[in-house]
């Protein structure tokens, strides 16, 4: 997840040993072969990648009401490449469409993904999903590797797919799960979506996401990108 950051010293002395012997002693036989030295790989040097701290600003349709511009930054970075640069929607939001899994599928119909699911407990822990599509009522699971949970605790940690199950997201009509492995779900709601429980899961080999394995919800945000 961190980015790995180049030594120039280092690098040198890796072209010294790449270039033998001879460009070693070319270097040492005075100070016009070392600049000249030194105009060729700059040269030679590949344009430095866009810094990860520095990315492309999710435009957001209306503010959170539970995630700030330091955890939106943040979660960009683990978004999938495909989405960088789409608006955030606010497809569902609990302040503004109430305490119900059936609103939040009502909402969800016509999109078809993806979507961030963001949420803060009772004890104000931040922490949710990101879907690879949009929530719906199923079977089964469904939803792609690209989907992963995360939790602000306080700083950002990403549970990718493991490749052990796809078990992703699975939609009942009184629970919403995300994640699964030996009876537990990574991320469960209930159909009031007030209840939830958080547990390790094959699925994402996450840890529990909340404080607590149970919690109460104060606050949910379903953003659809577009």
């Amino acid at each position: 997840m961190g980015t790995v950051s180049r030594d120039p010293g280092a690098l040198h002395k890796a072209q010294l040993c790449e270039d033998g012997p001879s460009q070693v002693e070319d270097t040492l036989s005075g100070e016009e072969g070392e600049e000249g030295e030194e105009e060729e790989e700059k040269e030679a040097a590949p344009a430095p990648a866009p810094a990860p701290e520095d990315p492309v600003e999710p435009q957001l349709a209306e503010a959170s009401q539970v995630l700030g511009a330091s955890e939106i930054r943040q979660l960009s970075l683990h978004l999938p490449p495909r989405v960088t640069g789409y608006s955030w929607s606010l497809a569902f939001c609990t302040a503004r469409d109430g305490f119900s899994l059936q609103s939040l599928y009502r909402q969800m119909e016509g999109h078809s993904g993806p979507v961030l699911l963001v949420l803060k407990d009772q004890d104000g822990q931040i922490f949710g999903a990101f879907s690879s599509s949009a929530f719906r009522l199923s079977k089964g699971f469904y939803g792609t590797g690209e989907t992963f949970l995360f939790s602000f605790s306080p700083q950002l940690k990403v549970f990718k797919w493991t490749g052990s199950n796809s078990f992703f997201v699975k939609g009942d009509l009184d629970s919403l799960m995300m994640g699964s492995g030996s009876g537990q779900f990574g991320l469960w709601l209930d159909g009031d979506l007030y209840h939830g429980g958080s547990h390790p899961c094959a699925t994402f080999n996450n840890e529990v996401l909340a404080r607590q394995e149970q919690f109460c919800i104060k606050e949910l945000e379903a953003w659809v990108l577009s």
